[in-house]
């Protein structure tokens, strides 16, 4: 699942920069985005629409990264030794001392 997800937040950020791009400069910054009654295609022309299309993408940009950063927290409380089950062999024998070769007494 993070995988797609990797993989969408690239293309987001791909699009909102092209769409950042296309746009045209003007000084009024953040003001586009505070309420104005701008039509789809309406008196401004498309300008309206790439502002609205910036923010809903950035929008998506930011949702996205909330739900990767869960998705590797989630990940991150994990190990990959969770999952390995050791069985200690017990050696029930017991271990046996050498033998010591008996040298023959002298008479």
């Amino acid at each position: 699942m993070s995988g797609i997800l990797l993989v969408l937040q690239f293309i987001l950020a791909i699009f909102v920069t092209i769409i950042v791009m296309l746009q045209k400069s003007s000084s009024i910054g953040l003001g586009a985005y505070s309420g104005s009654n701008e039509s789809l295609f309406g008196a401004k022309g498309p300008a309206g629409f790439l502002a609205k299309l910036t923010f809903g993408l950035g929008f998506l940009f930011v949702i996205n990264t909330i739900a990767l950063g869960y998705l590797y927290l989630q990940d991150s409380k994990r190990s990959i030794l969770d999952n390995v089950s050791i069985s200690p062999e017990v050696d029930n024998q017991v271990p046996v001392a050498p033998s010591v070769p008996v040298l023959p007494q002298e008479k």
